[in-house]
């Protein structure tokens, strides 16, 4: 099939094109969508959703070398231009202004100027510029109310879809006009009811029985009603009906006009037509976390995909051709991978899978916390746990056992049972321990000649690296504690897990590993000033006693730590199902008295047992409550 000989004048193809013909330059006046903006919040909502998440991603210039590699521009103008489109106007603005425009008219207007030497976009507003002349393909020129006009190639013109011509765009606004013109009027009867007192309209019915009124009878209670409904100081009183009159309301209250829905569903329109999930702009009628998660990642494939193509290729076609230098293979790219990333704990557990050990030296993390680089920190570090327990990835914490049988529910693969993730924290914290106690004692035995050292300052040595690690290895079995513990409950109450995520549990998990490194760290540290307090010839073998008491106390601490952050996991998934009732259930062979008489007690989800704690383990509560505790908590969703 050939291509249609057109001597260069597209026009006149006989595409049913009138001589002369233009398309009108806008469907409505232009300040019409402008004061729709500004006085409807539901449009004024969406459109700034749109265009400040857009104008956030920030874009960046690359020169395409080969299909698999890129080099990033800097200098290049083009990144230059849009980096700063004019002087005063940063890259978020000008994105977001052009953004705005397009959203609301379904135009955006832009005019290149050369200030000095450097090319420059003057974004202009739709209400200020409008194309006029040529054909149903393109302008001849572009006009502005001062009277100037500018050719085609001097203006940057990006618009949307219209079915009658290629010059212009046609505004959703358009569409959702009658909706937004209801919500006014709602919103004018709403304001009217408010003026006069929150009251309806209605008459007043008087018997036929009552005696007649006379002119000053009429003008009293005229004047009595009026200060009642109109303001004065009388309104919102109580009226006094005379001769057994009734007041009969006449129209809709408030629930029948049913105001809060209609207010919602303009907003679920006005949403719908900019194709936004609703839980993103405020509609949680229907949100849990899992769905709004996966709306946020749709969010920058779906919803703003599509504009950020739009964007990126009208740049390349109307900005880049006019620039000077090498252009080519020259594109732009929003940065979507940066809003794409997940959250910190995500990357970090990615790129440790990936790489199959660990990605980051010690400075390289102090940097990034704005802290001083330390000797031999930039070094990597290998968990002994990676090359000592014949693991397959950092990540593990113990050896494999065989899974628990997955069921109907969406419980993850491969969790162990409460008991053997306990052993195994155990075996972890107490070879940790047994590790620094064994650096400790070959730095001090380095003194062996001399009187004792400062046994303090030796192990006050590299302290927020060995917190950092306890830390990371605390959180990594607690992790998982937290979620057997939190399936124990769901397996039984809630099996498809509706409303409960585990990740919402890091941050709490995160925040304990942190006080229980804190907690055991500070025992070692007691345990050796004990040693230097006491002096004296013999300080090695007190010092070896010491160390060797604070690796049998590790696995009392993860005992302890262990029921904890079981407890916490079934507590946080009860609530997330509904739960409303725990009961105390005590554990163990030899529980304490303060918990075997708590054994069956029932309280509310929220409130605290007997002995003042929220579950078994619980942190906040005193240390004797705690220690090597063995008690588990039972559910109910009703006293």
């Amino acid at each position: 099939m050939a291509f249609v000989v057109s001597s260069g004048e597209l026009a006149t193809t006989g595409a049913g094109v009138t001589p002369g013909w233009a398309p009108p330059a806008l469907r409505a006046a232009p300040w019409e969508y402008a004061e729709i903006w500004r006085r409807q919040p539901q449009v004024r909502t969406v459109i700034g959703f749109l265009s400040r998440n857009i104008a956030s991603i920030g874009i960046h210039t690359f020169r395409r070398l080969s299909d698999t590699d890129r080099e990033r521009l800097q200098d290049h103008p083009f990144a230059q231009i849009l980096a700063s489109p004019i002087a005063q106007l940063t890259q978020f603005r000008f994105i977001e202004r052009l953004v705005a425009d397009i959203a609301l008219y379904d135009d955006a207007y832009g005019i290149k100027v050369k200030v000095g030497n450097r090319q420059c976009i003057l974004p202009v507003p739709p209400t200020l510029i409008h194309p006029t002349g040529g054909n149903w393909l393109a302008p001849d020129r572009y006009q502005t109310p001062g009277g100037r006009e500018f050719g085609p190639d001097e203006v940057v013109h990006i618009h949307g879809y219209t079915p009658g011509n290629l010059v212009s765009g046609s505004s959703p606004i358009d569409s959702l006009r009658d909706l937004l013109l209801e919500a006014r009027e709602a919103a004018k009867n709403r304001a009217a009811m408010w003026k006069s007192g929150a009251r309806t309209t209605g008459v007043l019915v008087r018997p036929a029985e009552a005696p007649d009124w006379t002119p000053a009878d009429k003008r009293r209670f005229r004047e009595m009603w009026r200060g009642f409904t109109d303001g004065g100081g009388a309104e919102g009183g109580t009226p006094i009906l005379e001769d057994g009159m009734e007041y009969k309301a006449v129209g809709f209250n408030p629930e029948q006009a049913q105001y809060i829905e209609s207010r919602k569903l303009t907003r679920e329109e006005v949403s719908a037509a900019y194709y936004i999930p609703p839980p993103l702009i405020g509609i949680l009628d229907h949100a849990t976390y899992s769905n709004i998660k996966e709306q946020h990642a749709h969010l920058y494939q779906d919803t703003l995909g599509p504009w950020l193509v739009m964007l990126e290729q009208e740049f390349v076609a109307q900005i880049l051709p006019d620039l000077p230098g090498d252009n080519t293979g020259v594109y732009c790219e929003f940065n979507i991978q940066s809003k794409m990333r997940g959250s910190f704990e995500e990357q970090a557990a990615a790129a440790s899978t990936a790489t199959g050990g660990p990605w980051m030296t010690r400075n390289e993390m102090r940097g990034r916390n704005n802290l001083p680089a330390v000797p031999g920190g930039d070094e990597l570090i290998v968990p002994l746990n990676v090359t000592e327990g014949g693991l397959a990835s950092p990540r593990d914490t113990a050896p494999k056992q065989r899974p628990r049988p997955r069921t109907k529910s969406a419980r993850p693969a491969g969790l162990d049972t409460a008991a053997a993730e306990r052993d195994a924290l155990s075996v972890a914290l107490v070879r940790w321990t047994e590790r620094r106690t064994q650096g400790l004692l070959t730095a001090a035995g380095a003194k062996a000649d001399a009187p004792m050292p400062d046994l303090l300052a030796l192990w006050a040595e590299g302290r927020e690296d060995r917190l950092a690690q306890l830390t990371a290895l605390l959180a990594d079995h607690g992790y998982r504690l937290a979620q057997i513990g939190a399936w124990d409950v769901l397996d039984e109450w809630n099996p498809e897990a509706d409303g409960w995520s585990a990740d919402m549990m890091l941050a709490w998990v995160l925040a304990a590993a942190e006080h229980h490194a804190e907690q055991h760290d500070q025992a070692a540290a007691d345990a050796i000033g004990a040693v230097q307090s006491a002096g004296g010839d013999q300080w090695r073998e007190g010092l070896q006693s010491a160390t060797a008491g604070w690796v049998t106390a590790a696995a009392v601490r993860a005992t302890t730590a262990s029921t904890e952050l079981r407890s916490f996991g079934g507590h946080d998934a009860a609530g997330a199902s509904g739960l409303t009732r725990k009961i105390w259930r005590t554990g163990g062979t030899n529980p304490r008295a303060s918990h075997k008489a708590l054994n069956g007690e029932q309280v509310d989800l929220d409130d605290v047992f007997g002995n003042g704690l929220r579950w078994p383990g619980d942190g906040s509560g005193e240390t004797k409550e705690l220690v090597n505790c063995k008690c588990s908590l039972d559910y109910a969703k009703e006293g």
